[in-house]
């Protein structure tokens, strides 16, 4: 269903200020718990005494190229998704940029922001907030949409958002969360075989590297010389530049397939836990470090959490969503135990 943009939702919310508040323990944020690893602590502090060269992204920029297996051409290093999402909406020429909704609200504030008009496509619950290529419009000349999608934890098939690829057209995929899922079955980063690609990916989720800003755009050549005449001087620091060669080494890229697998096992402990409660319908079909759920008086439920020491995201900020939408991150099995006696005491509070 396509709808025109509204400002019924707070773009600008993300989950770090569920958490500004007292020590709560954290469900509003999609960082990997426990993170980062001493060992990475260990690369970046090392070199605190070369801060006074300017950054050099060369070394960084071959390891994403070599993680792809792409040239280097291809690949623009940048501070973090978010300031990708900001190229984007101002250096390329847009005239019909559309949204996938609900997914990360920052592609359609800083497409809001650069002065376009943004159309919205919503997925429906009905549908498991899959993807119909069919729904978003022939005429849009930029889409954006999440793999898998933030909020709902949905990883689309590679083959259907392929079929979104059009002459003339910009297909932007938000892959900042695919290295949490074993194997990468349904990546897009490493095609070159999709005209107007442009696969954004992000080191700061599996790596806790949120306060240090730290991702890549992986498009064609042209596309990139175009985002990087738009971006300032050295965008990237010496210490983000030198976590992100660390986190594409072999070692790390182990590393992660190891965490993307406890990840999916403590999910589907999540997931089996929500299962118990007759007031909760989670969707099922997650492939993230997230689950999103919905309940009566959803809203009331977290204030209630909040209450008992726990800090799970809103889901009233994402376009498609209400306040009866909450998104939980996926935690360890004993986080997961005492947030689903939480949840249980949340929801009696409330019916009671």
């Amino acid at each position: 269903m396509h709808t025109p943009t509204d400002a019924g939702h707070d773009l600008r919310h993300h989950g770090d200020a569920e958490i500004r508040d007292g020590k709560l323990v954290d469900l509003a944020v999609n960082v990997r718990a426990d993170t980062p690893p001493a060992w990475l602590k260990e690369r970046i502090a090392a070199c605190l005494d070369t801060l006074a060269a300017y950054p050099d992204g060369r070394a960084a920029r071959e390891a994403v190229a070599r993680r792809h297996g792409l040239p280097v051409e291809r690949v623009l290093l940048t501070a973090g998704a978010a300031e990708a999402f900001v190229l984007i909406a101002r250096a390329l020429a847009v005239r019909r940029p559309v949204v996938v909704h609900p997914q990360f609200t920052e592609p359609e504030a800083a497409l809001r922001d650069a002065g376009h008009d943004v159309g919205r496509v919503l997925l429906r619950e009905s549908d498991g907030f899959r993807l119909d290529p069919a729904v978003v419009p022939e005429d849009a000349d930029l889409v954006v949409i999440g793999n898998p999608t933030n909020p709902t934890s949905v990883m689309h098939p590679a083959d259907t958002i392929a079929r979104l690829a059009r002459p003339g057209r910009t297909l932007v995929v938000d892959e900042a969360f695919m290295d949490a899922v074993p194997g990468e079955p349904q990546a897009l980063a490493s095609r070159t075989d999709v005209p107007g690609l442009v696969v954004l990916r992000s080191l700061t989720k599996t790596w806790g590297l949120a306060g240090l800003r730290i991702g890549y755009v992986l498009a064609d050549p042209g596309t990139i010389r175009t985002l990087e005449r738009a971006q300032p001087l050295w965008p990237v620091s010496t210490p983000a530049l030198i976590a992100a060669e660390a986190c594409l080494a072999p070692p790390a890229l182990a590393e992660a397939t190891r965490a993307a697998q406890r990840v999916a096992a403590d999910r589907a402990h999540l997931l089996a836990g929500l299962a118990e409660f007759d007031e909760v319908r989670a969707v099922e079909a997650a492939e993230g470090p997230f689950v999103l759920v919905r309940m009566e008086r959803g809203d009331e439920v977290r204030v209630r959490l909040r209450a008992l020491g726990f800090a799970v995201r809103r889901g009233d900020t994402f376009p498609g969503l209400g306040p009866e939408w909450l998104r939980v991150a996926v935690r360890d099995r004993v986080t997961t135990g005492r947030f689903l006696q939480a949840l249980d005491q949340a929801l009696t509070l409330v019916a009671g």
